[in-house]
């Protein structure tokens, strides 16, 4: 069941997994994505390995608050927010579920998220697993392709964005496993159904943009680190995460071949695996 909670000044939409006495780990999604595109299938898998898993919507995203006066961001115009202000969404969210500080996961743009709260509110971090993710918007440039994906407005209609759906995650996803396109338009339905807002993507877009690079900042990290990324991402390539883990102290980059921007099902027991060794040590 969905419960929204207040924090820094929205709402914040959110569910759970697990028992309440796990291994409280939070899981941050990446852009103009949903809680649920982090798979129920993945969170149980992560609630048996000992955790109380929480996932969320980020502002402008999902059932959590959307900054709608802020209207679409103009090219050359202040962002209407930053990642700073998404990771202190995040850090306030946490002491709204009473959680002083977590295992913290982020995918892609939710990694960059959770680099930045592993910055500058390093105590409510007690691991930091990157996953897809990078240091900088520069880093590791998507392909022109991944890039037409990414920035091609969406039909306006139910039909049209499923079908989009299914080319985008056609281009961005895994080259190396076999494209579950029931699964997919699925869960585009229930994203559209649950909250359909092209201009709040823009917004954390824009707040991507705005936020710069955290290469430097990274060097100051000292919460145990696991990186994540696919060889085959055409997103967000293989070198944003080979930079972070390189920017982390310690940080262990584990790679694969044939994933691309998404988490293919049949990678999850291992990715369940390598976050728990973090989580677990």
């Amino acid at each position: 069941m969905t419960t929204r909670v207040a924090a820094n000044g929205i709402e914040i939409a959110y569910d759970s997994f697990g028992s309440p006495t796990g291994r409280p780990l939070l899981l941050i999604m990446g852009l103009g994505a949903q809680l649920i595109q982090w798979d129920e299938g993945l969170c149980r898998l992560l609630a048996e390995q000992g955790h109380h898993v929480v996932r969320f919507d980020n502002r402008d995203a999902g059932l959590s608050t959307h900054i709608h006066d802020a209207g679409v961001p103009q090219p050359g115009a202040p962002a209407p927010y930053s990642l700073t202000d998404m990771a202190a969404d995040t850090a306030a969210f946490m002491d709204a579920i009473g959680w002083p500080s977590a295992h913290v996961v982020g995918a892609s743009m939710g990694g960059m998220i959770a680099q930045t709260l592993a910055i500058e509110h390093p105590e409510r971090v007690l691991t930091l697993t990157s996953i897809m993710s990078t240091p900088g918007p520069d880093v590791a440039p998507p392909t022109p392709e991944a890039m037409t994906a990414l920035m091609t407005p969406p039909p306006a209609d139910r039909a049209g964005v499923l079908d989009q759906s299914v080319v985008t995650w056609s281009t961005i996803g895994s080259p190396g496993y076999e494209l579950d396109e029931e699964a997919i338009r699925e869960r585009a339905g229930l994203a559209y159904d649950r909250c359909f807002d092209p201009a709040g993507t823009a917004r954390q877009f824009a707040a991507i943009r705005a936020s710069g690079d955290r290469t430097q900042a990274l060097a100051g990290v000292r919460a145990p680190t696991l990186v994540i990324h696919g060889e085959a991402d055409p997103l967000i390539p293989v070198a944003g995460g080979r930079a972070t883990a390189e920017a982390v102290p310690g940080a262990r980059l584990v790679t694969y071949p044939g994933m691309g921007h998404d988490l293919p099902k049949a990678l999850w027991p291992d990715i369940v695996a390598e976050i728990t060794k973090l989580t677990a040590s």
